[in-house]
C-alpha cells in the first residue's frame, strides 16, 4: 500500500512539472495579444486565436487586455510589456469610437518594439484603428481609412502592383462575405507549399484599402465577383528591423464562437506560420495533407478543443 501511495505521489508531482515546464517552455515563442474593445467579438477571437496557437505546440500566448472606456483610470497602469514577447498581436479597434486610443507612451513603445526587430500581427480589423497614429499607418501599410488617406493597390492579372492615388477612387469597404480563392503572387515562408490558389470561406474582402504602403509587399489577391478587380489579401511591411503581417482574413463577428472563417484549415495555417515568421524569419509548421484547394474548402471540427 505504501508502495503504491509512493507511485502515485511521484505520478502527480511528474505531470504536474510537465505541465509547469509546457506553460514556461524557454524553446516556445512568446506571443502577446492585445485586447479589449472593437466592433467585433474581440474576447471570442482571442480565445480562438491563442486556442489555435498553443494546439500547435509552437507558442507561449498571453494576453493584455486594454481599458475600453477613453477615460478610464486603468489607462493609467496599463503598460504591456512588449519587449518580452516574441510577436505581438494587436487585436483592437476603436472605429466605434476615436476617443478610445492608446496612451502615448504605449504607441511610441510598440514603435520602438517593432522597428528593433519584433514581430506585429495585424489581426483583421486591428487594421481598422487609430488612422491618426502616422507611425501605426506605417507599420500597417495598408488599413480601413477614407479616400484621403493614402494610396490604394490592385493586383493586375499579370501580377504587378497598380497604385491608386490619394483622393482616386474610392474609401475602404467591403461587399458581402463570400468564399474566397486566394491566389498567391509572392513566393514566401508563410505560403511554401501552399497551393497557388486556395479558397477559404466567408471572407471579408477589402477594397481600396489605403495607407502608405512603404516597404510593403503583396503576398497574395482575391478577385472581387462585382468588379472583377483584384484586391490584396495578405502582405507583409518591414518597419525598421520589424516584420509585420497585415490581411482582411480573420472575421469573427459579435455572435459567432468558432465560425468557418476560423475553422478553414487554410486560415489556421496561415496563422500558426504567420507567427512564427513573425518571430524567428522562418517557418517550420508543415503544409496539413487536408489544406485547401483552388476549389474544395477544408474545415477543421466544430469543436474548438
Amino acid at each position: 500500500m505504501h508502495k503504491i501511495y509512493i507511485l502515485i505521489l511521484f505520478s502527480v508531482f511528474f505531470f504536474l512539472s510537465i505541465g509547469a515546464q509546457s506553460k514556461n517552455d524557454p524553446d516556445k515563442i512568446k506571443v502577446l495579444i492585445v485586447d479589449g474593445y472593437s466592433n467585433h467579438n474581440w474576447k471570442q477571437t482571442t480565445l480562438v486565436v491563442k486556442t489555435i496557437l498553443e494546439k500547435s505546440g509552437l507558442f507561449d500566448v498571453s494576453v493584455s487586455t486594454a481599458p475600453s472606456e477613453p477615460d478610464a483610470e486603468e489607462w493609467k497602469t496599463w503598460k504591456p510589456e512588449f519587449r518580452k514577447y516574441d510577436v505581438v498581436i494587436q487585436n483592437t479597434n476603436n472605429i466605434f469610437n476615436k476617443k478610445i486610443t492608446w496612451p502615448r507612451h504605449v504607441q511610441k513603445e510598440l514603435e520602438k518594439y517593432v522597428s528593433s526587430g519584433g514581430g506585429l500581427f495585424i489581426l483583421h480589423s486591428a487594421n481598422n484603428a487609430y488612422a491618426d497614429w502616422p507611425e501605426y499607418n506605417l507599420m500597417i501599410g495598408l488599413g480601413w481609412r477614407k479616400a484621403s488617406e493614402g494610396v490604394a493597390l490592385q493586383v493586375t492579372y499579370d501580377g504587378e502592383i497598380k497604385v491608386i492615388p490619394a483622393d482616386e477612387g474610392r474609401k475602404t469597404y467591403h461587399g458581402p462575405r463570400n468564399d474566397e480563392v486566394i491566389h498567391i503572387i509572392t513566393d514566401h515562408p508563410i505560403n511554401r507549399g501552399f497551393p497557388k490558389a486556395w479558397k477559404t470561406p466567408d471572407m471579408e474582402l477589402y477594397k481600396f484599402a489605403r495607407g502608405p504602403a512603404k516597404n510593403l509587399t503583396v503576398l497574395s489577391y482575391a478577385t472581387d465577383d462585382e468588379t472583377g478587380i483584384n484586391w490584396p489579401v495578405e502582405w507583409i511591411v518591414k518597419y525598421g528591423k520589424g516584420r509585420v503581417y497585415n490581411s482582411s482574413m480573420g472575421h469573427l463577428w459579435k455572435d459567432d464562437i468558432y465560425p468557418v472563417t476560423y475553422r478553414c484549415i487554410g486560415f489556421q495555417t496561415t496563422l500558426i506560420r504567420v507567427t512564427e515568421w513573425l518571430a524567428t524569419g522562418k517557418t517550420t509548421y508543415p503544409v496539413p495533407d487536408n489544406f485547401p484547394t483552388e476549389t474544395k474548402i477544408s474545415l477543421a471540427g466544430e469543436d474548438l478543443n
